[in-house]
């Protein structure tokens, strides 16, 4: 007998037969936003995800029990997941007390996975995508958990929940160890990928981190796909107060070693925040002159507290560009 995860999953898959494979590159929210947007319009979306994560939950886990943090994974694995099921409200659970507060009980079965399979991660990953019934695929990025450092106005923070919310300017990002090869399965997604998203999100930490894996530069920089900057709305307090989108894209190719061009998908309208965050300022010119088109148009959901994209609106731009 059929399952209503496989048939609605083969429903949409169906829906969009004629659509492009679709890679999304980075983690957190900013992924999840991108996955939900390219399942409108996609054929196949893979997730490609940061394992730098050292903060809340994953960083907990990462710490004691020595496995990728599933913190991003779990988020992706959401967000490709169809219809709400009991499995799926348990999955995206958070205990609130006891002594696992905190914890997302979707982090605590990956863990649990991880152990039962031999230690072996990604099988983990894989068994919960057919749980939940995910249309996709979310891969790690890399096999361990890598720590982040940086040297921001020349003074060295070191993990990713520290550089996020160092103030400055960040001039080298590196990932420990610096030999952990990217992910095959990863490479192979981008590299057959008919569009590459990349973004929105923290840029430092979640997509710059991505890219620092050696191999994945050196893959997107090859990438016969479309190359798709989703521009973050506002900057973010400590990794990127201050920066334009044009410094986006500059950090991308000084700090993350990719230098490629494509299209820009910017929000068009004011959106008020309160300071020292600001909306990430646009200008065509500029990011003309450096090879960049720019699509923009509303993309602020306008049900959230907090500027974040509509999925909605965003995968009608995204769709418009898949040829």
């Amino acid at each position: 007998m059929t399952t209503p995860e496989t048939s609605l999953e083969s429903e949409l898959l169906q829906l969009t037969k004629d659509g492009p494979r679709v890679v999304a590159i980075g983690g957190g929210h900013g992924l999840a936003q991108a996955l939900e947007a390219a399942l409108s319009y996609a054929s196949h979306v893979t997730a490609v995800v940061t394992v730098g994560d050292d903060g809340g939950s994953s960083g907990r886990l990462t710490s004691t029990l020595e496995i990728p943090p599933p913190g991003d994974i779990r988020k992706c694995l959401l967000a490709l997941s169809p219809e709400p099921t009991v499995l799926r409200e348990l999955f995206g659970y958070r205990f609130e007390s006891t002594d696992v507060a905190g914890h997302s009980l979707g982090n605590l079965m990956l863990a649990a996975l991880t152990e039962l399979l031999g230690d072996d991660f990604e099988a983990a990953v894989r068994v919960v995508s057919g749980m939940l019934g995910t249309v996709g695929q979310v891969v790690p990025v890399a096999a361990k958990s890598l720590h982040l450092q940086a040297v921001v106005d020349g003074r060295l923070v070191d993990g990713q929940a520290a550089i996020t919310r160092a103030r400055g300017s960040l001039s080298e990002l590196w990932l420990v160890p610096d030999d952990e090869p990217a992910n095959p399965r990863a490479v192979e997604a981008v590299q057959s990928a008919d569009q590459i998203l990349i973004g929105p999100g923290s840029l430092f930490t979640s997509v710059i981190a991505a890219l620092a894996v050696p191999g994945m530069a050196e893959a997107l920089q090859s990438a016969p796909g479309h190359v798709v900057f989703v521009a973050n709305l506002v900057t973010q307090d400590g990794e990127t107060l201050g920066m334009t989108c044009a410094d986006h894209l500059e950090a991308l190719r000084r700090v993350g070693g990719v230098d490629v061009a494509g299209t820009i998908v910017a929000h068009r309208g004011d959106l008020h925040v309160k300071g020292p965050v600001e909306q990430v300022e646009v200008d065509k010119a500029d990011l003309a002159a450096m090879g960049w088109d720019v699509v923009d148009a509303d993309l602020v959901d306008p049900e959230a507290d907090w500027p974040q994209h509509d999925p909605i609106r965003l995968g009608r731009v995204l769709a418009r560009l898949k040829n």
